[in-house]
């Protein structure tokens, strides 16, 4: 690697550090009461003895620090899901695990009772594994094996499936799941200091073996023939990231609901600018999936004022577009 290029590459993680800087005091200071900088310095410093907008801030950081735990981690996951698959429209919605888990977890209310964040955890992370495996399955049926048109035509039908029993469940149970159809839109506004915590085990776990993996998956982009002669035992790798990607996704849906497009649209950003390489597209996805998420998050504040529009409902709006204009300039080609 030129010094130029890993030159370039260190430019910009230090634009996406201080673009993720601006993102987080975006989030703090703007709502439905905008506040001022001292406001926001003393909110983040204080304890106790807060003024009117010191507490507004005060209040927005479990809000801010889970948009960053929960960008990075969706953007991560993607990232890891596109090298296994490699697939460029590959993410944790086109492949139906955001899906999966939502059913998992709407069966678990109706027909179990579930109300507790571990318990949404462990539902929201069975249904992302069982719909990752049911899709890598399908896809790998007939000649050629887990093709990226395969897998993407999979995880959309398996998607489709899914949503309509998610309805099914949901239509004579109007009333006793409002709580559902909140989740279910997509957001870090109930974010708190305790369900950050207890999904930080599973983010950290899911990271550092995506991290672990890097390599080879570096490797895997080259082809499974290419890869096995360089010595990357392709099985093992596929399923080190596809279980990394799956408890970055899982544990993050289990508490903000099924946000769509950030792993879609992280990675192809950094793509654009620092190249292919995973040992910088990771790192770099995760901190431009934490400024995305904010943006949205954000921006839903500023326009539903004084009420908030869902950051999942934001990131879709956007996202689609862009996911139209990624299908088109890669026409479905392999990574």
């Amino acid at each position: 690697m030129s010094s130029w290029n890993h030159g370039r590459r260190c430019l910009v993680f230090i634009a996406c550090a201080g673009l993720l800087l601006i993102c987080a005091a975006l989030s703090l200071s703007l709502g439905s009461r905008q506040v001022t900088l001292a406001e926001i310095i003393g909110g983040v410093t204080k304890n106790a003895g807060f003024t009117m907008g010191e507490l507004v801030v005060h209040q927005r950081i479990p809000r801010t620090v889970f948009g960053l735990v929960a960008g990075c981690a969706l953007a991560m996951s993607g990232t890891l899901m596109q090298a296994v698959t490699r697939n460029p429209l590959a993410d944790p919605g086109i492949l139906g695990v955001n899906t999966g888990a939502a059913l998992a977890i709407v069966v678990g209310i109706a027909f179990f009772g579930i109300g507790s964040l571990v318990q949404y955890m462990a539902f929201a992370l069975l249904g992302a594994s069982v719909t990752a495996v049911f899709v890598y399955a399908v896809g790998s049926l007939g000649y050629g094996g887990a093709t990226p048109v395969k897998l993407a035509l999979a995880g959309t039908a398996t998607s489709a499936a899914l949503s309509s029993l998610v309805s099914l469940i949901l239509l004579p149970r109007s009333t006793s799941m409002d709580a559902f159809r909140f989740w279910q839109s997509g957001g870090i506004g109930g974010a708190t200091f305790g369900g950050i915590a207890s999904i930080a085990p599973l983010i950290v776990i899911g990271a550092a073996l995506g991290i672990c993996a890097v390599g080879s998956l570096n490797a895997l982009a080259l082809g499974d023939d290419a890869a096995a002669g360089l010595g990357v035992k392709t099985a093992r790798t596929r399923l080190l990231g596809a279980v990394a990607g799956v408890l970055l996704c899982g544990a993050t849906t289990a508490l903000a609901g099924p946000i769509g497009f950030i792993g879609l649209v992280a990675p192809h950003i950094v793509r654009l600018i620092a190249g292919p390489d995973l040992r910088y597209v990771l790192p770099l996805s995760a901190v431009a999936g934490a400024s995305v998420l904010l943006l949205a998050d954000t921006a839903g504040r500023v326009i539903g004022s004084p009420g908030e529009i869902e950051a999942g409902l934001v990131s879709a709006f956007v996202g689609a577009p862009i996911l139209v204009f990624i299908a088109v300039r890669s026409k479905v080609r392999a990574l």
